[in-house]
């Protein structure tokens, strides 16, 4: 698991993750980018790279954009993995973050 910065502004952040969003590193994970939650008031996660995700993984997300709101900030998916959409479509919470969900035509059928 990385996260790259991808952007950075005073007042924004765009990182990438590559790699598993699952138990095994949450607590990593969660430190890592619960100090952007500090600093900026727009974060951007990209989840292309994201190859796994499990309801830790969820949790994790759920978290942090409840945290970035209860600090006057935002907290944005995009260019959501095949297994991040799956997850999020088998727990019906797709709508939930409020971001929109791009599904490539290459990807097999969910």
């Amino acid at each position: 698991m990385a996260i790259e910065v991808k952007q950075q502004r005073p007042d924004s952040v765009h990182l990438a993750i590559d790699g598993d969003i699952t138990i095994y590193n949450v607590a990593e994970l969660r430190q890592a980018l619960s100090a952007y939650l500090d600093t900026v008031k727009e974060i951007q996660l990209d989840l292309a790279g994201v190859a796994e995700i499990d309801g830790a993984g969820v949790q994790l997300l759920m978290f942090l954009k409840q945290e970035a709101l209860a600090k006057g900030g935002e907290l944005s998916l995009a260019r959501h993995s095949e297994a991040v959409v799956e997850v999020l479509e088998l727990l019906n919470l797709s709508t939930h973050f409020g971001d929109p969900i791009v599904i490539s035509a290459d990807w097999k059928s969910l």
